[in-house]
């Protein structure tokens, strides 16, 4: 059938958009930012991509519309769909109708790590020869592609809470139906669309209820934010991981590159040597290696495939060294995610570490976590802040020890001003930062070769 999908570069709908291409069908799609990498990676695999919303973008009519969770009354697509009674859909239901209801599905939930831990599964499952499909909202390294339907019984997904499309207020997860769920970890976030953490908590209690009971639910030991959703009800076997739980993480070395999965009577352990650091990360991979192990896969393979493993665009990622000066680039935009990536680099980093952050995300924008931020930011040796617009909290009041700039070209100016020979420099934004990252690296280049 032709199917239009309206938001269509976003990574989930990205997503959607080539599997629905993948199973035959004629896919076309809009969006108010059309612009690469989506755009590049959508018009290759041969969808028609239109800039902008109109009602001319609905003609002739799909025989189906696939309305983005971005989307909201008002917009001209979504009112001639309503208005001329067009079958429309969310893209989580489409992908459970479609695809996950005929899979066993491997769900990675929870607000930090999702994508890291899901590109983590997908890699061992590959590894294991499973050729599992995916949908992860990222680009995992060791496949080059956000997503993919296989003939395989297995699929992985990052099961993310925010909510499913305006008729829909239920989280996306909640259309997924895991056989296999992890749960990463849970805090406050998304403040545009949940009052407090009770309000995400009931959101994981749905999710729970339709895990069966042949299912098994992975979480950390002693976590007593999650250990209250699963009071709420859990029919399936629990899983625990971390000190006091049935499997241990043991750290071998100070950036977390080595470390040990363990089970509690010590008969089952497996030794993890990779190219992630962090502690963050060591349990991430333990997750996903304990997932592997429910449909399957020995730890110790897992612990081989991780060897292979290469971490998610964006996450920690090394775009550059220039001279001995390094540039990350990460996904970053939570106190609790800043302060984990900034002591991994500390730990793995002998010289000084430089945090660059854009505080972009709603709940950023909000002010939510603005008195955490400061405990986070101040792991960092330095610390550059760019001012967004429509921000509604005073940066400078609540971040005393950082640099404020109010143009990402003051920001590369300050950083540029400020860096010394060995420094690692950790970008961190949910967004594009305004260029940010081509133009620190272009000013670092600068000044190098002006320094000869």
């Amino acid at each position: 059938m032709h199917i239009h999908i309206v938001g269509i570069c976003g990574t989930f709908m990205g997503g959607i958009a080539a599997i629905a291409k993948q199973l035959g069908h004629q896919v076309s799609g809009s969006d108010a930012n059309v612009y690469p990498p989506m755009s590049t990676q959508l018009e290759s695999l041969g969808i028609t991509l239109m800039a902008g919303y109109n009602e001319n973008n609905l003609v002739p009519q799909p025989d189906l519309v696939i309305v983005g969770n971005a989307l909201s009354r008002g917009n001209p697509e979504v009112e001639k769909v309503l208005r001329d009674r067009m079958r429309y859909i969310s893209g989580a239901q489409w992908l459970h109708d479609e695809v996950l209801r005929n899979h066993w599905v491997l769900a990675v939930s929870g607000t930090h790590g999702k994508t890291t831990t899901a590109s983590m599964l997908a890699w061992i499952l590959e590894s294991a020869g499973y050729n599992p499909g995916f949908m992860i909202g990222g680009v995992p390294e060791n496949f080059g592609i956000s997503a993919r339907v296989t003939d395989s019984q297995f699929f992985v997904i990052e099961a993310d809470e925010y909510d499913t499309a305006f008729f829909d207020k239920r989280s996306k997860f909640v259309h997924y139906s895991p056989d296999t769920l992890i749960i990463n970890n849970l805090e406050f976030d998304h403040a545009d669309i949940f009052d407090d953490l009770s309000a995400i908590q009931r959101q994981f209690a749905h999710l729970l209820r339709i895990v069966p009971d042949t299912g098994q639910v992975i979480v950390p030991a002693n976590d007593a934010v999650i250990e209250q959703v699963i009071e709420q009800g859990c029919w399936s076997e629990t899983v625990t991981v971390g000190n006091g739980g049935d499997w241990q993480v043991n750290i071998g070395n100070g950036d977390a590159s080595q470390f040990t999965l363990a089970s509690r009577d010590k008969t089952t352990t497996a030794d993890v040597n990779w190219q992630l650091i962090g502690e963050h990360n060591a349990h991430n991979a333990a997750m996903a290696m304990l997932a592997a192990r429910h449909v399957g896969v020995d730890a110790s393979l897992s612990a081989t495939a991780l060897a292979r493993f290469k971490s998610p665009k964006r996450r920690m990622e090394l775009l550059t060294d220039v001279d001995g000066i390094k540039v990350y680039d990460d996904f970053a935009h939570h106190p609790t995610a800043v302060k984990t990536t900034l002591t991994a680099a500390k730990s793995h980093h002998s010289g000084r570490v430089i945090a660059v952050l854009e505080p972009r995300s709603n709940t950023m924008k909000l002010g939510v976590h603005a008195n955490q931020l400061a405990d986070a930011l101040s792991l960092a040796d330095q610390q550059f802040v760019l001012q967004p617009d429509n921000i509604s909290w005073n940066l400078t009041e609540h971040l005393p020890g950082a640099t404020i700039a109010a143009t990402v070209d003051e920001l590369v100016a300050a950083v540029i001003a400020n860096v010394e020979a060995e420094d690692a420099i950790v970008i961190m934004s949910n967004g594009s930062f305004g260029g940010l990252h081509h133009k620190l690296i272009d000013a670092l280049s600068e000044r190098n070769l002006d320094d000869r």
